[in-house]
C-alpha cells in the first residue's frame, strides 16, 4: 500500500498523539515535529504530500514553514490549524500558501475535511459579534505591531494589562 506523507507539526502532545494515530488509521504516513527546528528538518530531510501545521509553536510560528514545504512540493496540501484563530492569521496562510485554515478545537474528520478542500472565499458569511469583531481587531493591530503589546495597547488607546487579559482569553465565537 502506497501512503500519502503527512506533515504534523503540533506542540501539544495529546492532541499531536491522537491526531496521528488517527490519520495513520486512515491510511496516512504521519511524520509529527513538536517544534519548529526539528520540523524544518523534516522538510528538508522529506518530501511530503499533505501538512498540517499548527500556528504558534512555543515563541515560534509555522507560518515559516510555508514557503519551503512549498518549494519541495509546489502541489502538496497544507492545512493551518490554531487555537487561536483571527481573520488577520488566516490571511496571511492563505497569502503565504495554505490552503487553508481551521480553529481548534478540531477532530480528524474536520482536519480532513479542511486539508482536502479549497478554503472557500465565497462561502455564506455570518455576522460577527461585537465581541468577535473586538477580538478581531485587537489581532490585526497586533500583527501591525508585530506582537509589541506595549505599542498595539497605545494604538488601541487601552491599558496595556488590560489588552494583556484580554489576549489570555480564548477568542469568542462568531
Amino acid at each position: 500500500m502506497n501512503e500519502d506523507r503527512l506533515l504534523l507539526v503540533e506542540d501539544d502532545e495529546a492532541f499531536a498523539w491522537a491526531a496521528g494515530r488517527a490519520l495513520g488509521r486512515r491510511g496516512y504516513e504521519v511524520f509529527h515535529a513538536n517544534e519548529f527546528e526539528q520540523a524544518r528538518k523534516l522538510v528538508e530531510e522529506k518530501e511530503f504530500d499533505y501538512a498540517v501545521l499548527d500556528l504558534n509553536l512555543g515563541n515560534r510560528t509555522s507560518l515559516d514553514l510555508i514557503l519551503p514545504l512549498r518549494e519541495r512540493n509546489p502541489e502538496m496540501r497544507i492545512l493551518m490549524l490554531t487555537g487561536y484563530a483571527s481573520i488577520a492569521t488566516a490571511v496571511r496562510a492563505i497569502k503565504l500558501g495554505a490552503d487553508n485554515y481551521l480553529a481548534k478545537p478540531a477532530d480528524t474528520d474536520q482536519i480532513l475535511t479542511a486539508l482536502l478542500t479549497d478554503s472557500d472565499a465565497d462561502a455564506e458569511l455570518q455576522p460577527m459579534s461585537v465581541r468577535r469583531l473586538e477580538w478581531e481587531h485587537i489581532q490585526n493591530v497586533l500583527e501591525q505591531n508585530s506582537g509589541n503589546i506595549s505599542a498595539t495597547a497605545r494604538q488601541l488607546n487601552m491599558h496595556r494589562r488590560t489588552l494583556q487579559r484580554k489576549l489570555q482569553k480564548r477568542p469568542v465565537q462568531r
